[in-house]
């Protein structure tokens, strides 16, 4: 009997685990598009290297290409082919699609928040 409710307790409790690491960094917690000027973009990391972009989102453009009235957009890129094609992007407006996540996992990127599609705003 004691046998039995341990089993089931050490059952209950890993399922409990499994369920919250999914809801913690896998489950998305919102999503959508920013726009904004990619300002950095870079490859980076001591042991596992990651995409780390940095936008600036404006709310008010110049006529000169500089952003007023900004706030910074971090984010991180573990889709391949968004990566190469923000890596020759920098100085240019550009419209992302995101996912945000409830935390990181060091070796996916720096942020909660993960791009994998965008594309240049005219």
């Amino acid at each position: 009997m004691i046998k039995k409710i341990y089993t089931w307790g050490i059952i209950i409790l890993l399922l409990f685990f499994a369920v919250f690491i999914y809801w913690k960094y896998f489950f998305t917690y919102s999503e959508g598009n920013r726009a904004g000027l990619l300002q950095k973009f870079s490859k980076r990391g001591q042991v596992f290297k990651t995409w780390e972009g940095e936008m600036i989102l404006s709310s008010v453009r110049s006529s000169q290409n500089v952003a007023l009235a900004s706030e910074k957009f971090m984010f991180s890129v573990t889709d391949r082919a968004a990566a190469e094609k923000l890596s020759h992007l920098e100085g240019s407006y550009v419209t992302v699609h995101y996912s945000e996540k409830n935390g990181k996992l060091f070796w996916r990127g720096d942020t909660e928040y993960f791009v994998d599609s965008v594309t240049v705003v005219k």
